[in-house]
């Protein structure tokens, strides 16, 4: 667990999964997906249906949920590209609009880039957005990441072509910053 003023970043815990569940899957097409890889599709289940998958993500490792001022707003993960490497890929999503523009991504990436820096045998972490989530290329500027990649036009959304965006931080990078 870390905490920065009223935000926290924790481990998923049994007492999360109504709360994940509305956030997630509750919805057939909730606001959140129009910036979170819209290109791909989503569904909406039953709890009864999430509930195992939602299980799953219980005290893992990779997996976290975001807390403000005590109410679940969103998770943040990771996810191994080439882990003999030691490639690293995260994500982050806060899946209510009231929570946008307020820094609450960027704080709680701070906190996540921190855990994964002291805990993992990492030299680079990063992540991948499109060119149309313009928030989270500005999250990723503010928190000293550098683009990577431009892989153009290769994501299709409402009739349109955008970009492939790789941001990333290397871990000098993020100890000169802090």
């Amino acid at each position: 667990m870390y905490q920065d003023q009223e935000l926290m970043i924790r481990p998923v815990e049994e007492s999360d999964m109504i709360r994940l569940w509305e956030l997630i899957y509750k919805e057939e097409q909730p606001e959140w997906k129009k910036w979170d890889a819209p290109y791909f599709p989503h569904k909406a289940i039953a709890y009864e249906e999430f509930l195992p998958q939602g299980r799953q993500w219980i005290h893992r490792d990779n997996f976290w949920v975001i807390e403000v001022s005590g109410i679940v707003r969103g998770i943040i993960s990771y996810y191994w590209e080439h882990e003999p490497s030691q490639w690293l890929e995260m994500g982050i999503v806060l899946h209510e609009g009231d929570s946008w523009g307020k820094g609450l991504g960027t704080r709680a990436l701070k906190l996540w880039i921190n855990h994964l820096f002291v805990t993992l045998p990492l030299v680079r972490v990063g992540y991948t957005t499109w060119s149309g989530n313009e928030r989270m290329i500005r999250v990723g500027e503010k928190l000293g990441m550098k683009m990577e990649a431009r892989i153009r036009k290769v994501r299709y959304y409402n009739g349109d072509y955008y970009d492939s965006i790789r941001m990333g931080l290397l871990r000098e990078e993020w100890e000169s910053v802090m």
